[in-house]
């Protein structure tokens, strides 16, 4: 070790302002003269606060609307179950083309005809959509979306 890498640790105490002027932080204790800044609690002010001017944030406009954090279901319609048969879930659907992803909710809506006996489980069907089910043979089951496989699972 060298003299010049030695580090030496000011015996510092924290400064005591406002406690008079022989202090050497008193009267103003470093904050100027008036104003603003001055004040007690001007370090507390809202975040955008712009001095009592227009804030930017109501300054700049708006977009219209909002997005929902919650997908949409997506949409099968009757008269496409008829190329499908027998047990009928979102992996079949997905796997027909009928729907982007197994992993996303599903509704059924009634569109023509249902001739196909098709046993459906999935999350919502219209009640137009199931009496043309069960009017074919089938019938529908509401089942919850199924979960992705973690990658501990695989």
């Amino acid at each position: 070790m060298k003299y010049n890498d030695l580090t030496v640790n000011k015996n510092t105490r924290p400064n005591r302002k406002g406690r008079g002027i022989a202090a050497g932080q008193g009267k103003t204790a470093g904050r100027g003269t008036k104003g603003q800044k001055a004040r007690t609690g001007h370090s507390k002010m809202p975040a955008g606060f712009m001095g009592g001017q227009r804030a930017i944030m109501q300054a700049v406009p708006k977009l219209k609307g909002f997005k929902s954090i919650h997908p949409k279901a997506e949409v099968v319609y009757t008269d496409r179950l008829n190329e499908l048969s027998g047990e009928v879930d979102n992996f079949k659907l997905a796997e027909a083309g009928l729907i982007s992803s197994p992993f996303n909710k599903v509704k059924i809506i009634t569109r023509g005809e249902v001739t196909a006996k098709v046993n459906l489980a999935t999350q919502f069907a219209s009640k137009t959509a199931v009496e043309a089910l069960k009017k074919a043979g089938g019938s529908f089951k509401k089942v919850a979306v199924p979960a992705r496989k973690k990658a501990e699972d695989k």
